[in-house]
């Protein structure tokens, strides 16, 4: 089990109008200029936004593997240890983080998880 960066970076970079920008600790994921994840390679720990029941859900089942980052505008980030979580998780947590940022226009073009499993392994 267990995720490395460059996988997850395949992975994201696969949902459409994804961007990112990168500073000195971590990477920021958009969709249309609205963040849906974070990247700290440092602690090979990604940040990724989840409703607030899907984040208490997550962290009170496996806090080995997730914890609280913050909540904000109704939302729960979660911290993922990529060394805990197995790709097809992280593509639907993913998938989901990106889904609850996306303009609802741009929702049928949405893929799904196993897509961004496919894609990232090529």
């Amino acid at each position: 089990m267990g995720v490395e960066i460059e996988r997850f970076l395949r992975l994201v970079t696969e949902l459409p109008a994804c961007a990112h920008t990168e500073s000195d600790a971590y990477t920021t994921f958009r969709v249309k200029g609205k963040p849906f994840g974070y990247l700290w390679p440092r602690t090979a720990t990604v940040g990724l936004k989840q409703t607030l029941v899907e984040q208490a859900a997550l962290v009170a089942e496996r806090p080995e593997v997730f914890e609280v980052q913050f909540t904000a505008g109704g939302f729960g980030w979660v911290v993922v240890h990529l060394d805990g979580i197995d790709l097809d998780e992280l593509s639907e947590l993913t998938l989901e983080a990106w889904y609850l940022t996306v303009p609802e226009d741009m929702r049928d073009v949405s893929p799904t998880p196993e897509a961004l499993v496919e894609a990232s392994s090529e």
